[in-house]
C-alpha cells in the first residue's frame, strides 16, 4: 500500500495537501466567494432561443414515473414466468 501511495498522483496530492496545512495562515479548502462577472451572468441568463430545449420538471417527473411502472411490470412478468416454469417442472 505504501508503494502505491508513493508512486501515484493520489499519494503526491495527499502529501502536498498535508504539507500545505502546516502553516499558521493556511487557507480553508472551501475558498472565498467571488462575484460573477458579466460573461458568467450572460451565460446564466434566460435565453429565448434555448427555451424549447429546456426540460420541464413536470414532464420529466411523469416520464420517470412511467419508466418506473414499466420496470415493475417487466419484473413482475419475469417473476411470474420463473414461478410458472418452476411449478410446471414439479408437475412433470
Amino acid at each position: 500500500m505504501a508503494f502505491l501511495l508513493n508512486n501515484t498522483s493520489l499519494g503526491s496530492h495527499l502529501r502536498s495537501s498535508s504539507q500545505k496545512t502546516d502553516g499558521a495562515f493556511a487557507q480553508s479548502r472551501r475558498g472565498f466567494h467571488v462575484e460573477l462577472g458579466p460573461r458568467e451572468k450572460d451565460l446564466l441568463a434566460e435565453n429565448d432561443a434555448l427555451r424549447r430545449f429546456k426540460s420541464h420538471k413536470k414532464g420529466v417527473r411523469q416520464l420517470k414515473r412511467v419508466g418506473d411502472v414499466l420496470t415493475l411490470v417487466v419484473l413482475a412478468g419475469c417473476g411470474y414466468e420463473i414461478y410458472a416454469r418452476a411449478t410446471m417442472q414439479k408437475e412433470d
